[in-house]
């Protein structure tokens, strides 16, 4: 229901005269089609002759400010223009905006429809006072309470409240109709409010059985069946709809011929099934069902008491009341005297007086025979719901003394015995269990993969490591997570052991220890960090461990090994290769470089720290197979030892001087040609390579050294060459 409020001011100009109101909506504007305008021609007229009683219109508000309602009515107007030419766009398959060409749009007939719909929809509001309201038809009322066609029983929530309402008419009848029968409570006086209540709870009978029951969904051969006439067929052929029916029949009807009699509604109590069902859905959805088990018990032994105390004032009425020490002596509450006499002979407390006659000896032994199989069922029945409440704590406290009994034993130290029992108390207070994979391992692969999805998935998803790798391949990883309670201080992992596991926190926090004494927290990693992922893929027996990582505080990991991940990736190959890409990269970026140096102790101090050796001296040092640095500096020697015999044979090579000078091109020549694959001439190399030629004395051997840039950025390539000068 729609309710506009309108001001006091506006209800003060209710009497404006309907004959402005419907002059201004029949107003045109400045741009609209002719043809139109002359379609309202006659109305017009009609109006300005005052002949308003031939125009047949509903009835429409007030108008406050005719100028802002004819621009309302003109805005309303357009965009009807433009809606209707949006569509004619669509219909004709061109999409382009109408905006650029507004004469093209011509007004149609549906406008005329619009506002026709538009006058209906106002034949359904009212005026009261200020406010205006809108009626809803009774058919758009229905459906919004219209029953669906099928009903969920396990997961409409609906119909477990309609389910508690049928439980509440059920205790009704279950619990009044035996002490209305045998106690005088219903008296001529306030029958017509017993028969009020009745007729309330025979109508909650009629409606589950003819509206409710009808639409629940059932199985068959595994399929959800949610045809309407299948649903009907179903409940129609079980056994709950006979009893429905019985429970339902009017054996009210015999009031006429033997009075309120409550007797005829005993039928009532056939309508259990509704009951159990109530309370077995009722106990699929509470956290702690123990304890409606125990209040439902309780209920039940009420109940017997309660029926005990009926059939009891039923047999003192049958001897008499007050004629012998053992019946009711008509003093007091009745229903209460009762109810404490029932509660006695249950529970066999003992100390009532002794029957009198035969009739009171049999039903005392009936009534001792029945308390005795009453009470000790119920008793078994509760202690059964208490059992099955405290079953894991009994396990719990069983697995423990187990394991103290083995330490004590064995004479295992107080310190261990003492870590034990605090790792025992921790995990039962965290998780109320001792294995989380007991429980999930009891459930089918599908359930198990729905648990751990919604649980580990978010933590999973964060590793860079298996970004990108198979959806298929993750879950299985999930399925294999094993979940360890660390205590405070306990090491997850120490430094220079082979890695093998992946960690990663689902709860507490973890310390990263470093430094020259191991001492030195380095970093601290709490929930959803992941350590030691880059283990999983290392080759040759696994990654070492660069540091040792501790827990502080309490701490649960999920541990993913080697082993489990390596059974995996055999089903998923593209999986496989994807992370051993990723492993190399990250690998790569574990330089030892970025390795802290250990702190400089004493005197070191003062000194500069040690350079590292330039990359070109570490080449000469290790060049295996050209030249190393000795045989540079040998060489080197033999070259000034030939400079000083030639000094003294100066005047012997003056006279070669001229026919030295005569072969030096053709040497050079051949030399050129000879290393040419490998070379270049001085004159043709360029000021970016630094060439020394070192001749080497007798041997006819020239050594070349030549830097030269390298394709990547910042670095130079040492070339050393030995060449064989051509013989002369």
């Amino acid at each position: 229901m729609e309710v506009k409020l309108e001001t006091p001011g506006q209800c003060s100009k209710y009497k404006i005269s309907e004959k402005n109101s419907l002059k201004d909506l029949t107003t045109t504007p400045d741009h609209q089609n002719p043809t139109e305008s002359k379609g309202t021609m006659p109305e017009q007229k009609e109006m300005e002759t005052g002949k308003e009683g031939l125009v047949s219109k509903p009835h429409e508000a007030p108008v406050i400010n005719e100028y802002a309602d004819a621009q309302l009515h003109n805005l309303v107007r357009r965009m009807r223009q433009r809606t209707i030419l949006y569509k004619k766009k669509l219909a004709e398959g061109d999409i382009s905006s109408p905006e650029a060409s507004p004469q093209t749009a011509k007004p149609t007939a549906v406008p005329s429809t619009q506002e026709s719909s538009a006058k209906l929809k106002e034949e359904h509001y009212y005026h009261i006072l200020c406010f205006k309201f809108q009626k809803m038809p009774l058919t758009e009322y229905l459906k919004q309470i219209r029953l669906p066609r099928s009903i969920d029983s396990y997961t409409d929530r609906l119909y477990l409240l309609w389910l508690l309402l049928v439980t509440i008419a059920y205790n009704w009848n279950c619990w009044l109709i035996p002490l209305r029968l045998v106690f005088p409570y219903q008296t001529p006086d306030n029958t017509r409010y017993w028969f009020i209540t009745d007729i309330i709870c025979d109508i909650i009978y009629l409606c589950d059985m003819l509206l409710i029951q009808p639409r629940l969904q059932f199985i068959k051969g595994g399929n959800i069946i949610v045809d309407s006439n299948e649903l009907k067929t179903h409940y129609r052929s079980s056994t709950k709809f006979q009893l429905d029916v019985a429970s339902i029949m009017p054996f009210d009807v015999f009031y006429v011929f033997f009075g309120f009699n409550p007797i005829f509604r005993a039928n009532r109590i056939l309508k259990y099934t509704s009951f159990f069902e109530f309370n077995h859905h009722l106990e699929s959805i509470m956290d702690k069902a123990y304890i409606y088990r125990v209040i439902r018990t309780t209920g039940y032994l009420l109940f017997t008491l309660h029926i005990n105390a009926c059939i009891y004032y039923w047999a003192s009425d049958y001897e008499g009341i007050g004629t012998t020490k053992w019946v009711y002596d008509g003093e007091g509450n009745k229903y209460l005297r009762c109810y404490y006499w029932a509660v006695r002979t249950l529970i066999t407390i003992g100390g009532l007086p002794e029957p009198q006659t035969s009739f009171e000896i049999v039903f005392q032994l009936v009534n001792f025979f029945s308390g005795v199989f009453v009470f000790s069922s119920l008793i078994g029945q509760m202690q059964d719901v208490i059992g099955a409440a405290t079953a894991n704590q009994s396990n719990f406290r069983n697995s423990m003394d187990h394991t103290i009994s083995y330490m004590n034993t064995y004479s295992i130290p107080k310190g261990v015995q003492k870590r034990v029992r605090t790792w025992y108390e921790y995990t039962w207070d965290s998780q109320r269990m001792l294995d989380e994979s007991d429980l999930i391992s009891t459930l089918p692969v599908t359930m198990q993969l729905a648990l751990t999805v919604d649980m580990n998935l978010s933590i999973i998803s964060k590793v860079d490591l298996f970004k990108g790798c198979d959806t298929q391949m993750i879950y299985d990883m999930l399925l294999r997570l094993k979940s360890t309670v660390y205590l405070p201080g306990d090491f997850v992992c120490k430094k220079g052991e082979i890695g093998k596991e992946m960690y990663i926190i689902k709860q507490g926090e973890v310390q990263v220890l470093g430094g020259s004494d191991g001492a030195q927290v380095l970093v601290t990693l709490k929930a959803g960090a992941v350590f030691g992922e880059i283990s999983l893929l290392a080759a040759r027996g696994g990654n070492r461990r660069t540091a040792n990582v501790i827990a502080h505080g309490f701490a649960n990991l999920l541990t993913l090994d080697k082993k489990t991940l390596q059974e995996i990736l055999v089903h998923y190959p593209d999986s496989e290769k994807l992370l051993m890409k990723k492993a190399s990269v990250l690998l790569k970026k574990k330089a030892p470089g970025t390795e802290e140096s250990p702190p400089r102790k004493g005197l070191a101090f003062l000194f500069q720290p040690k350079q590292k050796t330039p990359k070109m001296f570490k080449a000469l040092l290790g060049g295996t197979g050209k030249a190393g640095l000795t045989r540079l500096l040998k060489m080197k020697k033999e070259q000034t030892i030939q400079e000083k015999s030639e000094n003294s044979k100066e005047g012997e090579r003056k006279g070669r001087e001229y026919e030295d000078k005569g072969r030096e091109p053709v040497e050079k020549t051949q030399d050129s040609s000879k290393c040419r694959a490998n070379s270049v001439t001085a004159e043709e190399m360029p000021q970016s390579i630094r060439r020394a030629a070192l001749p080497r004395g007798t041997t006819r051997q020239s050594l070349i050294i030549s830097m030269a840039p390298s394709t990547e950025a910042g670095e130079e390539v040492l070339m050393i060459e030995v060449k064989e000068k051509a013989k002369q």
